[in-house]
């Protein structure tokens, strides 16, 4: 079975995986890529109270540790004026 290997960047911070999953094909690492991005936004969306949110990137290595695929997720408030004080 193929091994495909995630690397983590969340702004600033990075994660190499150096250690890899076993995933069948592909496709099937495209659609765990993409969850993984989509679970560790919406984890962090949660956990933010005024902090500006970082872009998240997953970067898919395949078994040949060469670039297979990227995701980025990105999200940007575009504020049509100041925020008003929490009440």
């Amino acid at each position: 079975m193929p091994r495909f290997y995630f690397d983590f960047y969340l702004g600033s911070d990075s994660s190499r995986d150096e250690v890899g999953s076993e995933i069948g094909s592909h496709r099937t690492a495209e659609i765990a890529v993409m969850r993984t991005a989509a679970d560790l936004t919406r984890d962090r969306l949660l956990k933010m109270q005024s902090a500006v949110p970082d872009d998240i990137r997953i970067e898919v290595r395949d078994e040949h540790r060469q670039p297979v695929l990227a995701v980025t997720v990105s999200i940007q408030v575009e504020r049509a004026g100041p925020i008003p004080p929490d009440e």
